[in-house]
């Protein structure tokens, strides 16, 4: 029973360990992107302060279950994302804010284009919509109640 209680005594501590760990990544990774502006182009219908998330069911292809979500620093890209997308409907572009690590979406990189030019990522953690960028006359104007 004691050697029992030390193990879960352990495993507690690793877990605490590894949150931290966790928090520290977040934090640095907040410090590094909070400058740059992410988008996410979909024709789902998003307010300010919601959360785009891994684990449902994807809105482009197959519809398979999602892993990641899909960000660019590129508005181009994001308008072809929001057009790809499936649904009824409208085309949408968000501001986006990732709430930590992102990669080089590797079904872009180097596969298709040398390096990144698309400026397409894709990441494991929920991204927060901050902004709209709003379609007027065939284009997209920047929403005022970008955050």
């Amino acid at each position: 029973m004691i050697e029992m209680k030390k193990l879960n005594k352990n495993k507690t501590y690793i877990k605490n360990e590894s949150r931290k760990k966790e928090e520290e990544k977040r934090k640095e990774f907040s410090k590094d992107h909070s400058i740059q502006k992410y988008y996410h182009g979909t024709k789902a219908d998003l307010k300010i302060g919601d959360h785009i998330k891994p684990g449902f069911i994807s809105n482009y292809g197959k519809r398979k279950k999602s892993n990641f979500i899909y960000l660019t620093a590129s508005l181009e890209a994001a308008i072809w994302g929001a057009e790809l997308a499936l649904g009824k409907g409208c085309e949408r572009i968000y501001i986006v804010a990732p709430e930590g690590p992102i990669e080089d979406d590797p079904n872009l990189t180097d596969k298709k284009y040398p390096g990144n030019p698309t400026k397409s990522y894709r990441s494991r953690y929920p991204l927060r919509v901050i902004g709209e960028i709003t379609r007027m006359a065939g284009t997209f104007l920047l929403n005022s109640s970008v955050l």
